[in-house]
């Protein structure tokens, strides 16, 4: 790789580092390019980005930025999966770890909080920001759907009373 290319991909990287909410290491040798692009399809609808980075070339992104913790587990290799949703990259990690026993959570980071496999995996645990927002729109919904009933209800009643007079009155 030409030295341009490398200072580059530094600076890409660099920037996806001090951005992303959530970072995820973990290994992935042994598994096929299939495998690889069927984590990355699941990434990406989610919103998170899967990338198989040089470990050097990642260490020097990392300086400097809150995630520069994760360093440490640049060894080997590593794939780097990364999102603005605090619980997006660890889902989706998680997910593809249960059903690819090759595929091996080193850690990661959310903001300065070093994760390791468990801090992980309890973070994949939690819902994301989108079932978040969903649960507390329907919370919200509640009350308002509870009094349109309250209120159409006498209203209906009084229409049934009608309608039964009527029918009565025909008959």
């Amino acid at each position: 790789m030409e030295r341009a290319a490398k200072a580059e991909q530094v600076t890409e990287l660099q920037g996806v580092f001090k951005t992303a909410k959530t970072v995820v290491v973990a290994h992935y040798a042994g598994l096929t390019v299939a495998e690889m692009q069927v984590l990355r399809k699941q990434a990406r609808q989610t919103g998170t980005t899967v990338k198989v980075a040089k470990n050097r070339l990642a260490k020097i992104a990392l300086e400097g930025t809150d995630v520069a913790s994760i360093g440490s587990l640049l060894k080997g290799p590593t794939v780097i999966a990364y999102s603005n949703d605090p619980v997006g990259a660890s889902k989706v990690a998680v997910d593809f770890a249960k059903a690819h026993e090759k595929f091996v959570i080193l850690g990661g980071a959310m903001g300065k909080t070093v994760l390791d496999l468990n801090g992980v995996k309890a973070l994949a645990a939690l819902p994301s920001l989108d079932e978040l927002r969903a649960k507390l729109v329907g919370l919200l919904m509640a009350p308002a759907t509870k009094i349109a009933q309250l209120t159409n209800a006498p209203a209906a009643k009084v229409a049934r009373v009608v309608q039964a007079y009527a029918n009565k009155s025909q008959a």
